[in-house]
Formats: structure tokens, sequence, C-alpha cells
């Protein structure tokens, strides 16, 4: 319980809290399937939020560098 806890502290939306809770048994194989396609576009989403980030701190360490 105490790394529940501590998960839910790190993440700030409730929705994902919420979607990884989720009963997956009640869901019908078409419903997982498109589950699974909406969870790679999120997946994609978050991977270039990220690289921008990335680099967005990297010219800032280059120019606090100078």
């Amino acid at each position: 319980m105490a790394l529940e806890d501590e998960e839910d502290r790190r993440v700030r939306s409730p929705a994902l809290l919420d979607l990884t809770r989720e009963d997956l048994d009640r869901l019908s194989r078409e419903e997982l399937m498109f589950r699974i396609t909406l969870l790679e576009a999120e997946q994609d989403r978050t991977r270039t939020a990220l690289a921008a980030k990335s680099s967005l701190r990297g010219v800032a360490e280059e120019l606090f560098k100078r």
C-alpha cells in the first residue's frame, strides 16, 4: 500500500490514476484493443512533450553556461 501512496503523490493527473485502477475484466476484446490504440497514441504524445522539454532544457543550459 505504501508504494501505491507514493505513486499517487507523484502523479498529477487523477485521470491517469483512475485509468490504472480500472477493472479490465469487464471490457470486451474490442474495447481492450481500442484502449491499447488510444494508450499508444497517448504514449507518443507524451514522448513528444518530453522530447520538447528536454530540448528546451538543453537550450537553457547552453544559454546560462555562457
